[in-house]
């Protein structure tokens, strides 16, 4: 992977992410449905940039797709100036250690029937195969502490934790192979108001500890202004605006960014 270093870490070329939809109640021909139409931004190193619309309108599946859980059909990603969508499976691990992602659901987001402790080893398990049990058991410690847990938590299970906890694991567990990106999956949208702003301060708290570049996936454009650098606007599958927080919010210039910011409760 002799590739070249600058500025931009993440780069989209016009993804495309489709789904064939049968065509009337008893099946016969196929539709294409494009989940993501042709979607480009960029994203430089330590940036945190958000991607907000409404359900349905591609952005977590733009997420999915840069990570490899969703399909491409075409288009091309670029992560630190080597192109990872045509990777193999085999290819791509390296590139899994890199890119980490935090999940909307934290109460499914986290086996049950494993200990934090070895919720948050599996990852080291696979990326750091020759770490010692002591060297795991240290990392996990100082990762529960990172996120504001108490390092005896280990012991215990998910269901032992409230939601802004296990969130904190889910955070914990994509930080454990020392990412360099964080496609973060609306991590605060099943949580409640107070929980929220905890989680998100969180998240800027680690940007500016560790360097760590976001994609900061969320509906609430008040939420994605607090945290992001830039905002890329998306609904239909499409981007329809993408610029610096402050620009967007303060003078949008599509319809629906105006939209979204008439939908932000006023107090």
């Amino acid at each position: 992977m002799n590739c070249s270093n600058n500025e931009v870490l993440l780069k989209v070329e016009n993804l495309t992410v489709s789904y064939g939809l049968s065509s009337g109640l008893f099946g016969g021909a196929k539709k294409t449905f494009n989940a993501v139409d042709g979607v480009s931004f960029e994203i430089k190193r330590g940036e945190i940039a958000g991607l907000v619309g409404e359900s349905g309108s591609g952005k977590t599946t733009t997420g999915r797709a840069i990570i490899r859980l969703a399909p491409v059909a075409s288009g091309r990603i670029f992560y630190d100036g080597c192109e990872i969508s045509k990777l193999s499976t085999a290819e791509f691990l390296p590139y899994r250690k890199k890119i980490q992602m935090i999940f909307q659901d934290p109460f499914n987001s986290l086996n049950p029937r494993m200990t934090i402790q070895k919720i948050i080893s599996e990852p080291l398990d696979i990326h750091f195969k020759k770490m010692t049990s002591t060297e795991k058991i240290d990392r996990i410690a100082y990762l529960l502490e990172k996120v504001g847990l108490n390092a005896d938590f280990m012991k215990r299970y998910p269901h032992e934790f409230s939601g802004g906890q296990r969130q904190r694991i889910g955070i914990a567990r994509a930080l454990a192979v020392e990412p360099e990106f964080l496609i973060c999956d609306e991590p605060v949208s099943a949580l409640d108001v107070s929980v929220q702003a905890q989680i998100i301060n969180l998240l800027e708290q680690l940007r500016s500890e560790l360097g760590i570049a976001m994609l900061f996936v969320a509906h609430d454009i008040a939420v994605v202004e607090y945290l992001s650098d830039r905002i890329f606007v998306m609904t239909n599958g499409k981007i329809v605006e993408q610029g610096n927080s402050e620009e967007i919010c303060s003078n949008p210039q599509h319809p629906y960014t105006k939209t979204l910011i008439d939908a932000v409760p006023k107090f």
